[in-house]
């Protein structure tokens, strides 16, 4: 299971749904290219994700910028990809 933020969603989300964190292997921190206009502490927001899971892989993603899609495209092709179906499966 993996797990999507976004810098607008506040840092202590991993605090209020740790359930969901925990469980997680892999948290997206999404819109980092909003970061200059937000008040919102990157820092802050990964202790309390490892806090709550230490083995927390966490990649730092933004689609507008392309930050981190190389990250998350190897993530995507990694050994732990879902197998692809053929289209008449689908």
């Amino acid at each position: 299971m993996h797990v999507i933020l976004s810098v607008t969603e506040g840092e202590d989300k991993p605090l209020k749904y740790p359930h969901m964190f925990r469980e997680s292997g892999l948290m997206l921190l999404s819109k980092v290219d909003l970061l200059p206009h937000l008040d919102f502490d990157v820092e802050q927001c990964l202790a309390h994700a490892r806090r709550v899971n230490p083995r927390l892989e966490i990649l730092l993603l933004s689609t507008r910028s392309g930050e981190g899609l190389d990250d998350w495209y190897a993530f995507l092709r990694g050994p732990h990809a879902a197998p692809a179906r053929p289209l008449e499966a689908r």
